[in-house]
């Protein structure tokens, strides 16, 4: 299930019944810390680190083979980089007869989006530059692409203090094919505590402050910024239509 960017306001009922009612919830201790105040009292929680995705995922299998009721929570919405995917792999592999549902959230894109205007109102495309687990040279690929087709692009995952390379790899991709003054808007921490918001432009945007927990939206060519908001048209005649 999805628990949002982080809020518990933007965590939907669905999901907030979910963790209330659950015997055990199993998670990144990041993502269990947000919802601890909804967990109910006796539910065993299990707390993993990031990397530790697959023993998670066995776990929660167990524990729901065993008769409780289990959330296996994920930031954002569990099938956008969460943990839908290698639960539902996990019971497959290991022939595992449970009922599994997936509990869609708010992902970072749309959470950092809504921010920041619109900015995704068209086509886009969303890429980490996490190359854990996606070789570096399929993950330029793609942002060659997205880049080229003028999709508005969202970078999860940009940098760390360890990991500076990847972002400014994007970038100077990204000045390939966009304009220097296309519009990015960035966001750290989206819908938590100290949440900052900032609307740069591309040219501009490696001055940023931007790490793991920034959410990055770089326009296409249409992009604007009006009133202080990121804004991609859809193509609407406003003027005519007055």
């Amino acid at each position: 299930m999805g628990i949002g960017p982080g809020s518990l306001e933007d965590l939907t009922p669905r999901a907030r019944r979910c963790v209330e009612s659950a015997d055990v919830v199993v998670g990144y201790a990041t993502y269990v810390d947000l919802v601890r105040p909804i967990i109910k009292p006796g539910a065993k929680v299990i707390r993993g680190r990031m990397g530790g995705e697959v023993e998670r995922a066995r776990a929660a299998i167990s524990a729901a083979l065993g008769g409780s009721q289990v959330a296996v929570i994920s930031g954002g919405d569990p099938g956008v980089y969460g943990m839908a995917g290698v639960v539902l792999e996990a019971a497959t592999v290991d022939s595992a007869d449970v009922c599994i549902d997936v509990i869609p959230g708010v992902t970072a894109a749309t959470a950092a989006a809504a921010r920041l205007g619109a900015p995704l109102s068209v086509d886009f495309a969303v890429i980490s530059l996490s190359d854990l687990l996606t070789p570096w040279d399929l993950i330029e690929k793609r942002l060659e692409a997205a880049s080229e087709g003028d999709f508005v692009i969202v970078l999860y995952n940009p940098q760390s203090k360890g990991r500076r390379e990847p972002l400014a790899q994007a970038h100077s991709i990204l000045l390939r094919h966009r304009h220097p003054e296309t519009p990015v808007g960035i966001v750290r921490n989206a819908g938590r505590g100290g949440e900052e918001v900032e609307i740069t432009n591309l040219e501009r945007m490696l001055d940023s402050e931007i790490d793991m927990v920034t959410t990055v939206i770089v326009g296409n060519s249409s992009t604007l910024v009006l009133d202080g908001r990121m804004v991609t048209p859809r193509g609407y005649d406003l003027r005519s239509s007055r």
